[in-house]
């Protein structure tokens, strides 16, 4: 990732000023909530597809600034709801925002952030780029909805699992390289390309992570947060499909009733092992890596592709 940070290194300095003027508040504690959001904020890679698909494109632009603050609020923001909705109290080892000061006041932090991203493009008439954006945003919605609903039964199966990351996970990154490409280019079949492009590493980022609960490629030990959590994952759903009826059911039961069990969570990880769901994942996750790739030979193989890869090879290579 080193070589695409240092290529586009001049527009993140950009943007990371300019993100901070775009999360800036006139209310005290909403202004002190915006630097610890700024301060702990992530890796930037959403930014960074952003401006690489933008350059791919034709060329970085002052839309292409907006488009990643927007992705970058965006983003933000339904982290933090998604820390409301999970009672979850921390984020990235920093306490989380409902930890600090409450859920009432973390769902109007993550509004808040929703209408300076809306805003921001409103203002500057970037109306494709929020129309993009807005879509993954919905999507989002659905695809967390829908597997809270499928999670109720434990009856996912591997198409409605692709169904859910298509929508939960990899949406927002398609968006981001659709908004980058269309910020350079105001071109549909160039910015169709990248959306595809950024759905594709998207759901084989997903699997990357479902693959760490497992242990696998991953340094350390299996975590099993996902089988206490009851998510069906897709090399659990492997697993379950390769089964006998008797085998399932009590996987299923265990998933169910056992779930904070040590032993029994232990047995679900070495079912899955044994079935070969980590390898089945795993060939899936290349699958999708070598559909990005694809899309990425129809443009001239220069720096900005050969960033582009490099993201694309980090996203399944990482370690965490």
């Amino acid at each position: 990732m080193n070589f695409a940070r240092d290529l586009i290194g001049a527009e993140l300095d950009l943007f990371e000023k300019e993100f901070r003027n775009a999360t800036k508040a006139s209310n005290p504690l909403l202004e002190r909530i915006m630097r610890f959001i700024v301060r702990r904020k992530g890796k930037g890679l959403r930014p960074m597809y952003v401006f690489l698909c933008a350059r791919m494109a034709g060329g970085v632009q002052p839309a292409t600034y907006r488009a990643a603050s927007l992705i970058e609020l965006l983003h933000t923001a339904t982290l933090v709801h998604d820390d409301v909705v999970d009672d979850a109290l921390q984020r990235r080892g920093f306490f989380s925002i409902n930890a600090l000061w409450k859920n009432k006041i973390a769902v109007l932090v993550g509004d808040y952030l929703l209408s300076k991203g809306l805003l921001l493009s409103i203002d500057n008439g970037d109306f494709r780029i929020l129309q993009i954006t807005s879509r993954a945003v919905r999507e989002m919605s659905e695809g967390e909805l829908l597997q809270m609903e499928k999670a109720r039964k434990l009856d996912i199966s591997e198409t409605v699992y692709f169904d859910i990351i298509r929508a939960k996970t990899a949406s927002l990154l398609a968006s981001a390289c659709a908004a980058g490409a269309w910020s350079a280019c105001e071109d549909e079949t160039t910015t169709e390309i990248f959306r595809k492009f950024g759905e594709a590493v998207g759901i084989a980022f997903q699997i990357k992570d479902d693959l760490f609960d497992y242990g696998a490629d991953s340094v350390g030990k299996p975590t099993g947060i996902d089988i206490r959590e009851k998510k069906m994952t897709l090399p659990l759903i492997y697993t379950l499909q390769q089964a006998d009826r008797e085998t399932r059911r009590h996987i299923i039961y265990d998933v169910r009733n056992r779930n904070t069990n040590k032993d029994a969570v232990a047995g679900i990880i070495q079912q899955v092992i044994d079935t070969g769901g980590i390898e089945y994942a795993r060939q899936k996750m290349y699958a999708y890596r070598d559909e990005a790739l694809a899309l990425l030979q129809a443009f001239p193989a220069d720096d900005s592709r050969r960033a582009l890869e490099e993201l694309v090879n980090y996203a399944i290579d990482r370690k965490y």
